[in-house]
């Protein structure tokens, strides 16, 4: 499962924000860090004064007051250019996770995920630059890489902002990068949830929208882990696509619920019927470094050093996407993927007990 866990994790003394931190991506990202370092200050970023005080009461749960003591939380919209310039001063570290993110719902609402997905990335630019944030890295996912949906659009629109913001830093020297990932398993929106919901309800039928269907899957922990090991390696301009296992649908579909027959409706508006993470134009300028790859800017006016010099390039034609992916996931693979539980947090500790 820690496939991509860091061998170091320098949060130590460090103020780190978190936008949309109130995700499912920020809430597993906040534990982590709680868990394994020591920030001076860790902020959550996000709109939601509900879903903010529900995480609170959660974290105050399951940590005691002392390692509770670096939060913050701040109410702030990323459409909000001056609210995130205020938030962000002090920051050394900037964890963008705030998106739009429902297919369906951005080709319906597109203005809506154009102005949070895009000018929201321009905005989290603007603040950091504006702060002289250390680095910053931005999620984004397999549905940017040739785009057939606006989400994906919006998400590539935002990696490439990101990606030239770099070209903007000159002395302040702030870097800025990507990941870009899949499906992760059992966060809101993912099929796996859906289906648990169905089987607890006794169903005889899954729906599936396509026999031959493909996805990349990926867990809550790992893709935290990614995001923390790609800290330690970025050099600012690169999208980092970790090396994660495909599945076909009806296979998972099999897995969760053996003998349970499925039911075909059809691909949805704007759904692929295969994820892809490199397309063969992005190969160009793709390096392995082994667990991940990193596609290097095309355009460079800053300075930085290429992981070419010490990795191999991707080879010509290459692409990486889940139907032609080498690794597959097994059913017994997804089960323990859906088992993947949140780290495990210390003893709690009431107000004025001794430490241990």
């Amino acid at each position: 499962m820690a496939r991509f866990a860091p061998t170091s994790l320098d949060l130590d003394g460090k103020v780190v924000l978190v936008t949309g931190g109130t995700g499912s991506f920020g809430r597993r990202f906040i534990e982590t860090v709680l868990l394994r370092a020591r920030p001076r200050k860790l902020i959550v970023y996000s709109r939601d004064e509900l879903k903010q005080h529900e995480m609170q009461i959660d974290l105050a749960e399951r940590f005691d007051p002392e390692t509770l003591g670096c939060m913050r939380f701040f109410l702030g919209d990323v459409r909000d250019r001056e609210r995130l310039t205020l938030a962000f001063r002090g920051v050394d570290i900037v964890i963008h996770a705030a998106a739009l993110k429902q297919v369906p719902a951005a080709e319906y609402n597109p203005s809506e995920c154009i102005h949070t997905n895009i000018m929201g990335a321009e905005n989290v630019v603007w603040a950091c630059l504006s702060n002289r944030v250390k680095q910053v890295v931005a999620l984004s996912t397999d549905k940017a890489c040739n785009p057939i949906n606006l989400y994906g659009a919006t998400k590539l629109a935002s990696d490439k902002t990101f990606v030239a913001a770099n070209n903007l830093s000159g002395d302040i020297g702030t870097r800025f990068s990507v990941v870009r990932y899949g499906n992760v398993v059992g966060s809101r929106g993912s099929v796996a949830p859906l289906f648990q919901r169905l089987i607890a309800r006794g169903v005889e039928e899954l729906p599936i929208t396509d026999p031959r269907m493909t996805r990349f899957w990926i867990t809550l922990n790992q893709g935290v882990d990614f995001v923390l090991s790609s800290l330690n390696l970025m050099r600012g301009g690169e999208i980092f696509v970790p090396k994660i296992p495909s599945m076909k649908m009806t296979d998972l579909a099999q897995a969760m619920a053996p003998g349970v027959k499925t039911r075909i409706i059809g691909i949805r508006p704007g759904e692929k019927l295969h994820e892809m993470m490199i397309s063969a134009d992005d190969a160009r300028t793709t390096v392995d470094l082994g667990d991940r790859y990193a596609i290097e800017p095309a355009f460079q006016e800053f300075t930085r050093e290429s992981y070419a010099k010490l990795y191999p390039l991707a080879p010509e034609g290459f692409s990486y996407a889940s139907d032609t992916n080498d690794e597959w996931l097994t059913g017994e693979g997804l089960l323990a993927l859906l088992a993947d539980q949140p780290p495990a947090g210390p003893p709690r500790r009431r107000i004025g007990d001794k430490a241990p």
